[in-house]
């Protein structure tokens, strides 16, 4: 097998706090993958911008006329992490043999990107990085991860347990995932449902080297609603389950008011009432928020609206004449 063509894709959000640390051990990482044979000197780094409204975009753009590796993509506005994840797999796809995907706060481990390489090698066209553990997480965020894969797996949903989207797909794998059209992106659903062999690799993850998370709470529970909506249609089920429950109930207890008010004492019930009103009501409601939710994904879905805009790209400049570092001496900058 030649040497493959390898393109790193990170999405960008705000992450000029952390953008020269990730070039640096990317950029190291490359060469030494390239010295060590598994990847062609073709290779390179793509960064997406994702409507950032700090100086992540300047930063790249500066990256790309110093360091020949480095290619750059920036999109119109913020499209989200999904849709800028994608954007850059597209992109990559036209020249290279495999991409992986790691985002830019450098908490998953690039140094297993050489064990993706010799899965690749290997024949498999996916392979996963997947967590060891999350003992560094809170009590909180480890339970309700830990409960949200054990849902979903339970809801007939295929996710790769304690894996985000640090993974290398070969250049087959990119051109059947370009055939998911879908606008409600989930890329964690969507990446099992192409099939082809796969392989996991583990690995420690390690805390944010500066910056500031970019998915808090309340993002990343609609993040995770929205991969339940995406990928099963069980809780729309459940609501009828629901109902077909609330009716028989219904039913035993009518049955029990007529035996009670022909043949014993019948009391006021004012309270039994309202609680039943409200308890209906509010069933109905929330079951009309989630029926909603599907009826807005079909909306969307329906418009066939593109998923993302790229208003700028940004292209080395110092091919053949700036390198950022040699391959034999990686830690030398040569300006």
């Amino acid at each position: 097998m030649d040497n493959p063509i390898l393109t790193i894709v990170v999405p960008c959000y705000n992450e000029e706090a952390v953008l020269y640390e990730t070039e640096r051990q990317l950029t190291e990482t490359i060469f030494s993958l390239m010295n060590e044979g598994l990847v062609s000197p073709k290779s390179n780094i793509l960064f997406i911008d994702d409507g950032s409204r700090d100086q992540t975009w300047p930063i790249i753009e500066e990256m790309t006329k110093k360091n020949r590796l480095v290619k750059g993509l920036k999109l119109s506005r913020n499209f989200g992490h999904q849709k800028a994840l994608l954007a850059g797999l597209e992109a990559a796809k036209e020249e290279a043999d495999c991409v992986i995907s790691i985002d830019a706060d450098l908490q998953d481990d690039v140094s297993v990107m050489r064990e993706f390489l010799l899965k690749y090698r290997e024949g498999c066209d996916i392979v996963y990085g997947v967590r060891k553990s999350r003992e560094k997480d809170t009590v909180f965020k480890r339970a309700t991860a830990q409960g949200y894969y054990r849902m979903m797996k339970k809801l007939g949903v295929d996710l790769v347990y304690n894996h985000a989207d640090y993974r290398l797909m070969s250049k087959r794998a990119l051109e059947e995932l370009a055939r998911f059209k879908e606008q409600n992106l989930f890329l964690r659903g969507v990446v099992p449902l192409i099939g082809f062999k796969t392989a996991e690799v583990l690995y420690d993850r390690k805390e944010r080297a500066a910056g500031e998370s970019k998915y808090p709470l309340k993002k990343m529970l609609a993040f995770a609603f929205d991969g339940l909506t995406s990928f099963s249609v069980v809780p729309i089920r459940l609501i009828t389950l629901v109902g077909l429950f609330t009716f028989l109930s219904s039913s035993i207890a009518g049955i029990y008011a007529l035996f009670v008010k022909f043949f014993g004492h019948v009391d006021d019930g004012w309270t039994s009432i309202i609680i039943s009103i409200w308890f209906l009501g509010g069933f109905m409601l929330m079951s009309l928020g989630l029926i909603g939710e599907y009826i807005g994904k079909i909306y969307q879905e329906s418009k066939q609206r593109p998923r993302y805009t790229v208003e700028r790209d940004a292209a080395p400049e110092a091919m053949g004449q700036q390198l950022l570092r040699s391959h034999s001496d990686p830690a030398k900058r040569i300006n």
